[in-house]
């Protein structure tokens, strides 16, 4: 596993990053104890392994009128692989989607949407979700208020 092979140097880049993706690397080597070089080249291999994946901006919902977090549980009418594989795959194509897993229990999926109004979900709802491949049936709950979020994993 590659988090028992991070250095308390490798975690401290992390959470910097993770609360600034664009410091320079001077000021990441600064806030670490680091100089500029060696932060460098411990950044590129954490790249390398694919821990750091990619860096992000993070844009306020809010501001884009795009403030209606809908959680859909779905249930597909069948586990096939060909069934999930086709399903997976149109999930991806809708971007309102923002997330989505395979879950345990009575559901096989559980998504997040991000819309501007329930108006718009519904709108989606018709004349997409439903028609996902597989779909047995789908249950939506709208988040009234978000408490907490964050992209910052527990390092």
């Amino acid at each position: 596993m590659v988090a028992h092979i991070l250095d308390d140097f490798d975690r401290r880049i992390l959470r910097v990053l993770q609360e600034d993706a664009d410091c320079s690397m001077v000021e990441l080597g600064e806030r670490v104890g680091l100089s500029h070089t060696p932060c460098w080249r411990r950044v590129k291999k954490l790249e390398a392994r694919g821990v750091i994946r990619g860096r992000v901006v993070l844009l306020d919902p809010e501001a884009l009128e795009l403030s209606v977090n809908v959680f859909v549980e779905v249930r597909l009418a069948r586990q096939d692989e060909d069934t999930l594989n086709a399903f997976e795959a149109a999930v991806q194509a809708i971007d309102e989607i923002v997330e989505s897993y395979t879950v345990s229990g009575e559901k096989d999926f559980l998504l997040r949407v991000v819309v501007g109004d329930v108006a718009a979900y519904e709108t989606l709802l018709k004349k997409q979700l439903v028609h996902l491949p597989g779909v047995a049936s789908l249950s939506s709950t709208f988040a009234l208020r978000q408490v907490k979020y964050t992209t910052r994993l527990p390092l």
